[in-house]
């Protein structure tokens, strides 16, 4: 999904918006691999705010397939992109010592689909949880433990004391 934005940075006061469907069906980020559920079109405008300068704010909405990070339950997770970014064109950045990488900018092009994936990596929960108070699941067993105890046994020593047991254990007799 690129987008020639030639005329906005030559155009002194030059407007444009661009609606746009973001085609991927999920989103990869490392190894984790997210269904989009739903997804809104990309609304993207571009106005000239000066020379080879343009204002660039974009609104979005997804919702994501992700597993919750306590018992791996499915939890539709809504991701919200709200973006206003002043963007260059190629003879400005080379100029430009102080701005941030635009990696989706190729020359006067924007990949629109390389600018959302890493908006929805700034955007998506470092934490998901299917609800508040998730129990998770159990660390021998697996079972879920929201819906119930498994049965097994969670009592877990203090290793302070196992130099002790240790001992105890050494002088018994058989």
């Amino acid at each position: 999904m690129l987008i020639n934005l030639t005329d906005v940075f030559t155009s002194e006061g030059k407007e444009r918006v661009e609606s746009l469907l973001y085609e991927p069906e999920s989103f990869s980020y490392g190894s984790a691999r997210y269904k989009i559920h739903e997804k809104s079109p990309l609304t993207l405008h571009f106005s000239n705010i000066g020379k080879e300068r343009v204002l660039m704010e974009a609104e979005m909405r997804m919702v994501l397939d992700i597993p919750c990070d306590r018992c791996l339950k499915i939890v539709k997770e809504p991701v919200e992109i709200h973006v206003a970014q002043e963007l260059f064109s190629p003879e400005a950045a080379g100029q430009r010592e102080d701005q941030d990488e635009q990696e989706f900018m190729h020359g006067y092009e924007l990949d629109a689909e390389e600018f959302v994936n890493g908006e929805i990596i700034i955007n998506i929960p470092v934490k998901v949880l299917c609800r508040p108070d998730c129990k998770g699941i159990c660390k021998q067993c697996g079972h879920d433990l929201n819906e119930g105890e498994c049965g097994c046994d969670t009592f877990v020593p203090d290793p302070r004391m196992a130099a002790i047991k240790d001992i105890f254990n050494g002088n018994k007799e058989v």
